[in-house]
């Protein structure tokens, strides 16, 4: 066993797994698993920089979470970081800071080592399942950016695109600094647009409509789940491999872009630092289900924050 954190820091939220590592029977025992909003991409798509106020949201989780890696002991740790952090000209500030504080340079990584890190953590679980027919599409919807992956036991093709939750209701959504509510109709067909044109430019490296199953990961996809299944609070065991058919899906996306931020802000099962952005994130997970073909959606609760875990194993 090695004892390892891993810190995955997005354009939306940071996040931290404390694990013990088993690589002799792929067996990954978690410790500790946390989340916080920080909203490290506010504004990164339009001013192309991190703002002051992200960087100290981002700074306080960090402290907190350098002590939760002290009194687990954890012998490796590796801090990632993706989409707003790539985009942005004063990425110096952000990754001093962060050595400042847990001690590791954070690893500004590519799309594609994001997507390997994804595809690790989602689907090393799933092997020798026969529910399950292969090859898998496992689909990160982030912040910034949403990553898709195609294979079996190993990576086939990966490609990162920008449409993200946050980037994509930052660019079509936000009118005199405010998210509308709800959003006009030409908002929606607007931020379509940008998804069909973005599965456009990913379906030349990655084959989506050859998979079988298609796997999604992240909050946006977690929270539709909890939606789906009318959660009383977020309930991680029972998020974790539902399924969730493209119709529900439908309905969801479609409730969520008409609604007020006050009906979104009141499901039980919605985190605080979602609400404004979830309409968005579904719309980008229906319009896969719909280029894909597929019935169906497998949620899973472990994605590239797990996968990073394993890398440092």
């Amino acid at each position: 066993m090695t004892r390892v954190a891993a810190v995955d820091c997005g354009t939306n939220s940071i996040r931290l797994l404390v694990a013990d590592a088993d690589p002799a029977t792929g067996e990954l025992t978690e410790l500790d698993r946390r989340m916080t909003i920080v909203r490290l991409g506010q504004g990164v798509d339009r001013t192309g920089r991190l703002a002051p106020e992200a960087l100290e949201r981002t700074f306080a989780a960090c402290r907190e979470y350098a002590e939760v890696v002290k009194e687990h002991g954890a012998e490796r740790v590796r801090f990632v970081a993706t989409s707003a952090s790539r985009d942005a000209e004063n990425r110096e500030d952000f990754t001093r800071g962060v050595l400042d504080i847990l001690g590791v340079e954070p690893e500004v990584i590519s799309g594609d080592r994001e997507a390997e890190f994804s595809f690790t953590g989602a689907t090393k679980e799933l092997t020798g399942r026969t529910d399950l027919a292969r090859p898998y599409l496992v689909v990160d919807i982030g912040g910034g950016s949403t990553e898709f992956v195609v294979g079996d036991d190993h990576v086939r093709a990966a490609r990162s695109v920008d449409i993200g939750c946050v980037r994509m209701t930052e660019r079509h959504l936000v009118r005199d600094g405010k998210v509308c509510d709800p959003p006009a109709a030409e908002q929606i067909a607007a931020i379509r647009a940008d998804v069909e044109a973005a599965l456009d430019l990913a379906e030349r490296t990655v084959p989506l409509r050859e998979a079988r199953t298609l796997v999604g990961l992240a909050g946006s996809v977690t929270t539709v789940s909890a939606i789906a299944q009318e959660l009383p609070e977020y309930d991680s065991a029972r998020i974790h491999h539902s399924r969730i058919s493209r119709e529900r899906v439908r309905e969801i996306t479609e409730w969520l872009l008409r609604s007020t931020h006050a009906e979104r802000a009141a499901v039980p099962s919605m985190h605080p630092g979602r609400v404004d952005v979830i309409g968005a994130g579904a719309l980008v997970l229906l319009a896969i289900m719909e280029r894909t073909g597929a019935e169906e959606v497998v949620v899973s609760e472990h994605d590239i924050l797990d996968g990073i875990a394993w890398s440092v194993a």
